[in-house]
């Protein structure tokens, strides 16, 4: 997740869920390409919540959508924007999601775009 940060039209230091995902794909299809397998990955997020109980919104979208409008309302951190609870589940649960699938073989050569949620490339 490191170096792909952007600054909102709110002037809030932010990063795409999107680009995240992105970046997860591209380093997932190399290591097949080069017949390795990606070992971990590092994820900025936390479970932190703000005195009233609500999840921080450091980070554009994910399951919940989170636009830029809301960067505001809960944005919490000193230095990089971390993914939220639900933002950081939500990328475990597609990768976990698509290496049990390759597992089982139910996946084609395009699999992990679809898996991830990117584009899938032309062939």
């Amino acid at each position: 997740m490191h170096g792909n940060t952007l600054t909102s039209s709110s002037g809030f230091k932010t990063r795409n869920f999107g680009t995240v995902i992105s970046e997860l794909t591209s380093c997932i299809s190399t290591h097949a390409a080069c017949g390795s397998r990606l070992g971990e990955i590092s994820l900025e997020f936390t479970g932190e919540l703000n005195d009233e109980g609500f999840r921080v919104t450091e980070c554009l979208g994910g399951s919940m959508e989170l636009g830029e409008e809301q960067l505001g309302l809960r944005y919490q951190s000193f230095c990089d924007p971390r993914l939220n609870f639900e933002q950081s589940l939500d990328v475990a649960f597609l990768i976990s999601n698509y290496f049990k699938e390759e597992r089982l073989g139910d996946k084609g050569e395009n699999g992990i775009y679809a898996a991830l949620g990117g584009r899938k490339i032309a062939s």
